[in-house]
């Protein structure tokens, strides 16, 4: 679609907002009247929309803030938000952060695959998850820079028994070998939940292979899939 023709679309939901559950506009420019539109579908509290993506749909820093800012005023029905391949910038992800701390948010599923986020961003996007960690069912921050405090803030996650993920998706993040150890020792010590781990194209090394080791042997630990660098795993009764 183009421009106009996103624009199309979301005015006319705003003139019957109140079945719609499911909206899918992934890979359509939606161009400033569609973002003012879907904002102003967003803020409305008739529309109970559980399931918003949106990737790659070429926002601008400013329009993932009006984005982000219409999301915030109206969090409590959303429960799958894709926003992979758009670029956020710092305010947008401010916005978002706002959006996951907010004790009506119930988010389950958050995917933010290359978002263009610093090490700053990740950091912020994890952060905000720590505060209110016992909805979220799915993450995924695949090509994003975690960097130091990200991989901190997200291993403090992973340890608290709230905190029931059951996918984790972080392929390509930069991780190095001392922060994949990190990492690792964090899901050895609460397994139970996990079930699709990838940690595709990152540096385990030797000692971070050894700490994803110990939690495959654990007895709580109930993984499905696993993605590394030099193979794939699924196990057939899943």
């Amino acid at each position: 679609m183009t421009d106009e023709g996103c624009s199309d679309v979301t005015s006319a939901l705003k003139s019957n907002p109140s079945h719609l559950r499911e909206l899918d506009l992934s890979w359509n420019k939606l161009g400033d009247s569609g973002v003012k539109n879907l904002s102003d579908l967003l803020m409305n509290p008739q529309f109970k929309l559980e399931k918003l993506h949106l990737y790659g749909c070429s926002f601008t820093e400013k329009q993932s803030l009006i984005l982000t800012s219409a999301l915030k005023s109206n969090p409590s029905h959303l429960r799958e938000l894709n926003l992979s391949e758009n670029n956020l910038g710092n305010t947008g992800v401010k916005q978002l952060c706002a959006v996951l701390k907010d004790s009506h948010c119930k988010l389950e599923r958050l995917r933010l695959i290359y978002c263009y986020m610093t090490d700053e961003g990740c950091s912020d996007v994890t952060s905000a998850l720590k505060s209110n960690p016992s909805h979220l069912r799915e993450l995924d921050l695949s090509r994003n820079k975690l960097g130091d405090s990200g991989v901190k803030n997200l291993s403090d996650i992973l340890m608290n028994p709230q905190f029931k993920l059951e996918k984790l998706h972080l392929w390509s993040c930069s991780i190095t070998e001392e922060q994949s150890l990190i990492l690792t020792s964090a899901l050895k010590s609460n397994p139970s939940h996990l079930r699709d781990l990838d940690l595709s194209e990152n540096k385990l090394g030797n000692t971070g292979v050894k700490h994803l080791c110990a939690v495959l042997k654990d007895s709580h630990c109930k993984l499905e899939r696993l993605r590394s660098v030099t193979f794939t795993y699924k196990n057939q009764n899943a």
